[in-house]
Parts: C-alpha cells; structure tokens; sequence
C-alpha cells in the first residue's frame, strides 16, 4: 500500500476550480490474453481522431508492448524515470494522430515489485507532468498485482475486458471482489471481447454479474460487445490499430462506439483512492490550483 504521506498529499487537492477537467479511465482484464491492449489502443484512437488530447499510459511494468503494437521507436522508458535517469516528460512519445504515449520497460522483473518509496517516486514523477489531456488511458498488466489495484482505484472509470473463457470470468470476478471488498471500486464497465454475436456478449456480461450480484456490492454495466474479427490479428501483424488500418471492420465499429460512449462519462467533481495526488495533478491546468497544493 502507499504510505500515508501520500495520503496526506492528496488531501490538499480534492477541491478543484478548474471545469475542464481529464477524464481517466483504467482498462484492466485480470488475465492475460482477453485482448485489453487492443482495446485501449483502440478507444484511444478513435478519440484522438476525433481531436481529442489523448496520453496513453502502459501500465504493464514489467511486460510493456504497446510501444511494440504500434511499431514506434523508444528511447527510454519508466525504468530510468524510477532510476532518476531523467524525467517523465522525457520519455513520452508521440502515437498515432498525435496521441501521446507513455512506455514502460519490458522484461524488467524490478519494475513490477516496486517498493512504497518506489510507489510514491511514481505517483510524483506524474505530479511533475504539466501536460493537457483530455482523457488518461491506463493499460494495465494482467492480474491483481499492487500497481493494478492502484491504477483501478485511482481512475474514475474502470473498464474490464472479458471474453468467453471460465479462466478470464474467475479472474475478472477476483479483481472485482478486490477492488470492491478492499479499495472502495463499486462501480465497472464490462467489455466482452472476441465473441461471436452480440447474445453471446451479453449472456457472458450475465454469467458474471449474476455471481457479482450474490457475493459482492458491485455494479457492473455492459459498455461494449467486441466480435472476433480477424481483422484485429491482421491490425497488429502491421502494427496498426484495427480502427486505423480496418475503420469498417465489425471491430473497429464496435470499438469506436465504446469510444464515443466513454468520452460521454461523467467526471466526478471528487476523486477518490490513494493515488489523488497522481490523478489530480496531472489534470490540474490552471495555475489557481497551486493554492490547493500549499494547503
């Protein structure tokens, strides 16, 4: 957990003047495989394509691709902001239609067991960031590792990507009851990936709402039913996003509408979770708010 010193930080920034404000949503899947990193890319494309200021974050500490997914080339990454190496406006990078991404390290076992010191030299390399964004996508890595919970937690939309397999239903349920039972998150959006027709998306939403609403206080809300659609292979075999290269493909459609759903989610006026301090700041674009930050 993040000590709390951070904690008493972030008390001094709940109180916002600013009415633009960025939107952070966190996409997460509990296992590996159920296509997360394509739908983030996805949703943040759609998004920047629409004109949107949009910075993607892979989360993933230890085995980063987003960087590798899109073909792009980089230099360093967030093993040298936590090393001290430079700073985190030295590594962003930009993606496609000006979206800006910020890379992780990959085969770097150090990266996921970060310290608490570690925790908070990240959550402050972020409160150094004077960027404007309009939404933070955050990849995360699979499982319920610290740094997931922290990521969940700290965004104002968790999304969950699921697809019909009994491993990603059990591990999606895990990081519900996690994040419900011990850190507050009540409230998720469910993407069902790679399903054949839309039934087969929504009993799939039903298999796990059904154990949520029995053992848990959690809301869920189907947000998106994404086909199987060869396309998507074909998308990363070019290193390109499937609403890039394929815009009509049954994917890409569905993505783009979860897309335009999402920029419709409301901003709560008050964060909540530990990481205030990360998420607040960087969406802090107004001067005025340094009064908040000497309170």
């Amino acid at each position: 957990m993040i000590d709390t010193t951070i904690h008493d930080q972030a008390s001094g920034l709940r109180r916002l003047t600013n009415s633009t404000r960025t939107k952070v949503i966190t996409v997460t899947g509990g296992k590996g495989g159920v296509g997360k990193t394509n739908i983030t890319l996805g949703m943040a494309t759609s998004m920047a394509k629409q004109g949107k200021k949009v910075m993607v974050l892979d989360a993933d500490l230890g085995l980063a691709n987003i960087d590798v997914l899109l073909g792009l080339r980089v230099g360093k990454n967030l093993s040298h902001v936590m090393q001290g190496i430079c700073d985190l406006k030295d590594i962003i990078v930009e993606g496609p239609h000006g979206m800006r991404i910020i890379p992780a390290s990959s085969g770097m076992r150090g990266m996921t067991e970060l310290s608490t010191s570690q925790h908070a030299g990240l959550i402050r390399a972020f409160g150094s960031l004077d960027e404007g964004v309009d939404v933070l996508l955050v990849d995360t890595a699979a499982g319920i590792s610290d740094m997931v919970l922290s990521f969940s937690r700290a965004a104002q939309d968790v999304v969950i990507v699921v697809c019909d397999e009994p491993t990603s239903i059990t591990d999606a349920y895990a990081l519900i009851k996690l994040l419900s039972r011990e850190h507050g998150v009540t409230r998720f959006k469910i993407v069902t990936n790679m399903i054949h027709s839309y039934r087969e998306g929504h009993e799939l939403f039903m298999k796990l709402t059904r154990v949520t609403e029995r053992f848990l206080n959690a809301n869920l809300e189907l947000v998106a039913c994404v086909p199987l659609d060869e396309r998507v292979r074909q998308a990363v075999k070019r290193q390109k996003v499937v609403v890039d290269a394929y815009p009509s493909s049954p994917a890409a459609l569905a993505v783009n509408t979860l897309a335009n759903k999402a920029l419709t989610w409301p901003v709560p006026r008050i964060l909540s979770g530990h990481l205030e301090f990360f998420v607040e700041r960087l969406l802090i674009r107004d001067e005025a708010a340094g009064d908040y930050l000497s309170e």
